[in-house]
């Protein structure tokens, strides 16, 4: 249970919710807006607490941690991918895709050089030394993806990635995600309002003031591996 406010102010944004996450899949929360697709991914993610019950993410419980383990298992073992990208502007593609590893502690020149290398796999090598601001919406979000993945995290969340970008572009970006998902360590959760991507699901949860109400196959168990 997740609620904001007190007194006459209170809201839930979560009922009740009794959710698996798998290995080797990629799974979606929809639901209308408000429906606590978001605060569910941002417990999930350790950047909110539960009021009430569990949430064991990678055998940890975030809400009975202190901020410096939260930080750190969060650090080594999750990967964000954001509405609107939160790429550092200051900072060339290469550098933003690095920093989850030099907040790792990895030494600037090998953090660096995995950033180039995962860059290049994702068609952006020669974009490694350009400033956010002079890239089109999709290679961003391709920037965005590579930072999510770069230390090799086991729970990759994202939070409505295709909203900003044209169906062409959202669908490749999908098709990058959708293959990282398929690692048999490795597990990714969509929030999603967008109905174009529901094919690369392999289970969907649908939301609904603040409880999941069904929980269904995707088509992407349709197609074979």
């Amino acid at each position: 249970m997740k609620s904001y406010g007190t007194g006459d102010a209170q809201t839930l944004a979560l009922r009740g919710v009794d959710l698996d996450i798998r290995y080797g899949e990629l799974l979606m929360l929809v639901g209308p807006s408000g429906s606590g697709k978001t605060t569910l991914l941002s417990i999930i993610a350790g950047i909110l607490d539960q009021d009430a019950g569990q949430c064991l993410v990678l055998d940890h419980d975030f809400k009975h941690m202190n901020a410096t383990d939260r930080a750190r298992v969060r650090g080594l073992s999750v990967g964000f991918v954001f509405q609107t990208f939160n790429l550092l502007p200051s900072l060339t593609v290469a550098e933003n895709v690095a920093v989850p590893l030099l907040i790792n502690g990895m030494p600037r020149k090998e953090a660096a050089a995995r950033a180039r290398g995962l860059l290049d796999s994702f068609g952006l090598g020669g974009r490694a030394e350009a400033l956010p601001a002079q890239l089109s919406g999709g290679q961003q979000q391709r920037v965005a993806i590579a930072r999510a993945l770069v230390h090799e995290p086991k729970l990759i969340v994202c939070d409505e990635p295709t909203s900003n970008l044209d169906h062409a572009t959202g669908h490749h970006a999908m098709e990058m995600l959708r293959r990282e998902a398929q690692a048999p360590d490795r597990a990714l959760v969509v929030v999603t309002h967008d109905a174009r991507i529901f094919e690369f699901a392999d289970r969907i949860a649908h939301m609904d003031d603040g409880r999941i109400v069904e929980v269904s196959s995707g088509t992407a168990q349709e197609t074979p591996q």
